[in-house]
């Protein structure tokens, strides 16, 4: 299976640009799996909720993920790409997911960073598995990384790829991802944005080095910080269904789950 990124400087509020240059950069490149960084289409940097709200697209039915559907029906692939939903009165910070048939489904960011908590509501579903018959991916995105139990959670429902849009700007997730990937011993795909954006008196520079990383906590490829290009390797997905360590050590079947569960009822006793 071929498993890849784009990593490229989205500009604010030109969605149309934004989609050509992610065109452009996906150019001839051979996937199987595409995964685009967070709020791709958008720009991450917002300065009032009635911005965003008027760049924010149905999923499905909007012109972006329309847009998607036909780039990976014209060229066989999944695509990945973080957006801007709008959904009745609520907007969400969003992954969703297309194939050669079209929209397959989305996953709403569970944990919102900083100033994302005063424009978007947090998600309100499950961390979605899905089944592309070539693998079986699950969606994050960006600051979910810091909660090891959002990729534990993907990696008990059978995830083999973690698919990973992201706009970091703190410096340790690429190597967090490590820890990640080695604990659940899955694969994973963190497509990260590069560039500055300067609005509203505010700055924020994005690390770039989007990255994929295999079961044993390997970093398969990282890009550097300000490279804006589309990374293709292959991958065998099977590998993350082998979860033992040596002989005697499982990292799934050694889990003692009844256990972790007293722990978190004393934490939240005490909290009480």
């Amino acid at each position: 299976m071929r498993i890849g990124f784009v990593q490229y400087t989205p500009c604010f509020g030109e969605v149309d640009h934004n989609i050509e240059t992610v065109l452009d950069l996906i150019g001839s490149v051979r996937a199987d799996l595409l995964v685009l960084p967070e709020l791709c289409m958008t720009g991450y940097l917002i300065t009032s909720r009635d911005e965003i709200a008027d760049l924010a697209e149905k999923i499905p039915g909007g012109k972006t993920t329309e847009a998607l559907c036909r780039t990976a029906r014209e060229r066989s692939c999944h695509i990945v790409a973080g957006l801007a939903e709008r959904s009745g009165d609520n907007l969400y910070n969003s992954a969703v997911l297309v194939g050669p048939d079209g929209y397959i489904g989305h996953y709403r960011k569970l944990h919102l960073f900083f100033e994302e908590k005063l424009w978007f509501t947090p998600g309100d579903g499950d961390l979605p598995v899905f089944d592309l018959g070539t693998a079986r991916v699950g969606i994050m995105i960006c600051f979910d990384w810091i909660f090891p139990e959002a990729t534990r959670s993907l990696a008990l429902k059978g995830a083999q790829v973690i698919c990973h849009p992201a706009n970091l700007v703190l410096p340790f997730c690429q190597d967090a991802m490590k820890t990640r990937c080695l604990e659940n011993r899955v694969f994973a795909v963190t497509a990260n944005r590069t560039g500055v954006e300067k609005r509203g008196g505010k700055v924020l520079s994005y690390t770039g080095m989007s990255q994929i990383t295999g079961p044993e906590g390997a970093i398969i490829h990282r890009c550097g910080g300000e490279d804006e290009r589309a990374l293709v390797v292959e991958i065998d997905p099977a590998r993350a269904d082998n979860k033992a360590i040596n002989e005697y050590n499982d990292i799934f079947r050694d889990r003692r789950p009844e256990y972790y569960a007293m722990l978190l009822k004393k934490k939240l006793n005490k909290n009480v």
